[in-house]
């Protein structure tokens, strides 16, 4: 199947969705289960049903795009919709034509499929580890976010919890330590800050830690600034915001020469997502003399990781 084309898809909202067995039980009441027959157990059915919608969107782009544009609006389909859309069962068949869910379940699917985001399900993350936890919540919203936690918590001891998501803070991604370090600051009480505490004298992440609850009382060694500032803008990066929001996340008002200077020491650093955030100023930024700097600063990383070996 043809990719959905969209390499910097931003990080799709949680989505709800029933058992295994009554989404098998849409599937065999779909307009089409007549015809095409789903046979076999529950998964064996979902199996089923999936390869006939690979292979029906396989021949229609404009059905795969439609389908895609529905799940990420998630509102309903402004006019007539497409019949083969409604025969597999993923749009419902009377106003509203919203995504069914079996829409929602084979929409999420595809998308894995084609853009390798794997579109969180409410309530999946309760026996997730700490990593698994903050790398599931990057794209809930507060309110979602507040309910997969308590979920997650549900039979653990808060303290304990507290203590084994401030322990995975230095090796996740910088959106899921953004997640975490909000988590411990404001959602699990007085265990979580002092969990967040004990971090905080740790090089580079303490600064980061400091940085995001806004802890004057810990200012960044001048080797971890690069650090910081990369990982404040990775995190936006890695959620798909806007490329000015990211370049305004390490600009913050200067002037062009500003900059340009502060761009030159991203890359003693040592962050794994400088590259990643110097491209962006390679390709976006609006001034060429921040656009040079990030190049010649990406010219130097380069450099010191074959240094590195």
């Amino acid at each position: 199947m043809r990719s959905y084309n969209d390499d910097t898809l931003p990080l799709q909202p949680p989505v709800r969705l029933p058992e295994e067995a009554t989404l098998a039980a849409a599937v065999r009441a779909a307009p089409l289960a007549e015809e095409l027959k789903p046979e076999g157990s529950d998964a064996e059915v979902l199996a089923f049903w999936a390869e006939r919608c690979r292979e029906l969107l396989a021949t229609d782009e404009g059905l795969l795009l439609e389908l895609i544009r529905m799940f990420l609006s998630r509102e309903p389909h402004p006019g007539k919709v497409p019949e083969e859309l409604t025969g597999l069962g993923l749009v419902r068949q009377a106003e509203p034509y919203s995504l069914s869910w079996l829409g929602l379940w084979t929409a999420r699917l595809i998308i894995a499929e084609t853009t390798g985001q794997d579109v969180p399900v409410m309530g999946s993350l309760a026996d997730a580890d700490a990593a698994a936890l903050l790398h599931g919540l990057r794209s809930y919203p507060e309110s979602e976010r507040g309910e997969e936690l308590a979920g997650w918590l549900k039979g653990r001891d808060t303290e304990k919890a507290a203590a084994e998501i401030a322990s995975v803070l230095g090796t996740v991604s910088p959106l899921s330590r953004a997640v975490g370090v909000e988590l411990l600051s404001s959602s699990l009480g007085e265990s979580g800050r002092l969990a967040l505490s004990g971090r905080l004298e740790e090089p580079k992440l303490g600064a980061v830690i400091a940085a995001r609850t806004g802890r004057e009382d810990r200012q960044p060694a001048p080797d971890e600034i690069a650090w910081v500032l990369v990982d404040m803008a990775a995190a936006l990066l890695e959620f798909g915001d806007e490329t000015g929001e990211v370049i305004e996340s390490i600009a913050m008002g200067m002037n062009a020469d500003e900059q340009a200077g502060t761009i030159a020491i991203l890359a003693f650093g040592e962050h794994p997502w400088t590259g990643q955030v110097l491209r962006v100023f390679i390709d976006h930024h609006p001034d060429d003399r921040v656009a040079a700097a990030a190049r010649k600063a990406l010219r130097r990383l380069h450099g010191l990781a074959d240094m590195r070996g």
